[in-house]
């Protein structure tokens, strides 16, 4: 799995009754082999997935297409991943770790 499937997947994932009235753009900024950038929209109880870059995201996650995957398939646990420097976040933090909780694994 790459991170281009990771994303086409979101919206099958994406649990609407877990983000209630959530309105936010978070944009993943990929690098490395098979990175890129890619735009997660969530309003009015749907997920929306922008291929590049969002105009205004509320957060934007920084790190490697490789330790996205490895988070996504939970071979990497986010807490970790940013204490060892793997992710850069820039906004509302908090939306990193709602954000989890919105779709099912």
């Amino acid at each position: 799995m790459n991170a281009a499937e990771i994303f086409a997947q979101m919206p099958d994932a994406f649990q609407a009754e877990k983000a209630g009235n959530l309105r936010a753009t978070i944009q993943f900024n990929l690098s490395g082999e098979g990175g890129g950038d890619w735009a997660v929209a969530i309003a009015d109880g749907t997920c929306t997935i922008i291929e590049g870059q969002a105009e205004k995201p509320e957060l934007t996650i920084g790190m490697a297409a490789n330790d996205f995957v490895e988070m996504i398939t939970g071979d990497l646990q986010p807490m970790v991943a940013f204490m060892q420097g793997k992710i850069r976040l820039q906004g509302d933090t908090s939306l990193a770790l709602r954000f989890q909780e919105l779709f099912a694994r």
